[in-house]
């Protein structure tokens, strides 16, 4: 693990979209973290439903409620945002820090966001040698704003809550990224609801267990100080009517019913992906274990003429070079079904094939 000042240059910008767009039709989507199949049928009805009141101003305060409710906390401690990013967004531009710190490799769009405000970003870079497992003690105990993913895209790791709850400390604001927590069986290691934690800040995301990247909607869980603070940086009526109503929708009983079978169904899912890509042995192909995310890292040699090979052969898997701390041998893939797996692991094999020459 090291610690990076205002780092090299990454496509920060770049994300698995990108991978299936511009003629990609056709092919199958191992790149984008959007759990296959979603949104529901039930989903879509809901936001059907909802278009009769597109006259009316967007009224958030039954989703905020529902939010706070699932969580267990005030409604004070909670804001309703236009998808994760624009959270991300918020915290860059309304927060007064000197020096923000992103644990890398994760999600770029959280540094991205700080170096648009004007920020100049410290970087600690996660290394494969440690499992890319945090050391609280590696990051600077100056920074007063820390972001982490947990679990981090795109490696996989579910850290311990217990550890990242020693990154915080009065005057720093803490970050943790749970946009793909309800993919983890039992929200282990969760800190979404906790109000003992200094400076907290959580977010969530709705886009990725319920399909819902096209509608933008997340939120964010932080002390009621922090959260009037950026709800003042906000534009009125951040958030639709129609993603409003599917933000209610998903705080229901039934529907975290079935996150939480969703989640044990990506589990399996996942453990079948990766006791195939074992079987190309330790020379051809290294995973990133123990995976916790909906999503696998794999490093392998040619990898970026192994992703053209699988983009001829009809699969999209993300590169991995953008991820600071990651170079060009990395690849990161979707867990999908066992069918498609199946096909995808077949392909893999020929594509690395036609890598090697």
């Amino acid at each position: 693990m090291r610690t990076e000042r205002d780092g090299a240059q990454h496509d920060l910008r770049h994300h698995g979209d990108a991978e299936v767009r511009d003629g990609g039709a056709g092919l199958t989507d191992l790149a984008v973290n959007v759990r296959a199949d979603t949104p529901p049928a039930w989903l879509r009805e809901v936001v059907a439903e909802s278009l009769g009141g597109l006259a009316a101003y967007p009224d958030g305060r039954a989703a905020r409620a529902a939010v706070a409710e699932r969580h267990g906390v005030p409604a004070e401690r909670v804001l309703l945002t236009a998808g994760a990013a624009e959270a991300f967004v918020l915290l860059a531009r309304a927060l007064k820090v000197r020096r923000p710190v992103v644990v890398h490799p994760q999600f770029t769009e959280p540094e991205a966001a700080l170096r648009a405000a004007g920020h100049v970003v410290d970087r600690v870079l996660l290394r494969q040698a440690d499992g890319f497992r945090l050391d609280p003690a590696l990051v600077p105990q100056g920074a007063d704003l820390v972001v982490i993913g947990n679990p981090t895209n795109p490696t996989s790791v579910l850290h311990p809550a217990s550890v990242i709850e020693e990154l915080a400390r009065p005057g720093r604001v803490l970050v943790v990224d749970e946009a793909f927590m309800d993919a983890v069986p039992g929200e282990r290691e969760a800190l979404a609801g906790r109000t003992d934690v200094p400076g907290l800040v959580v977010l969530r995301s709705l886009t990725k267990t319920w399909g819902l990247a096209g509608l933008r909607i997340g939120y964010l869980l932080a002390d009621p100080g922090t959260i009037a603070q950026l709800e003042r940086a906000q534009p009125l009526w951040p958030v639709s009517t129609p993603a409003l109503a599917a933000t209610e929708a998903c705080m229901s009983p039934r529907a975290l019913a079935e996150a939480a079978h969703a989640a044990h169904r990506v589990a399996a899912d996942r453990a079948h992906l990766v006791a195939g890509l074992r079987e190309f042995g330790p020379d051809g192909l290294h995973v990133a274990e123990p995976a916790e995310g909906p999503f696998v890292l794999v490093r392998m040699a040619r990898a970026a003429a192994v992703r053209r090979h699988l983009r001829d052969l009809g699969f999209a898997v993300r590169r991995g070079d953008t991820f600071p701390g990651l170079d060009e041998e990395w690849l990161r893939l979707a867990v999908r079904d066992r069918v498609t797996v199946n096909r995808f692991l077949q392909a893999l094999d020929r594509a690395m094939a036609l890598a090697q020459g």
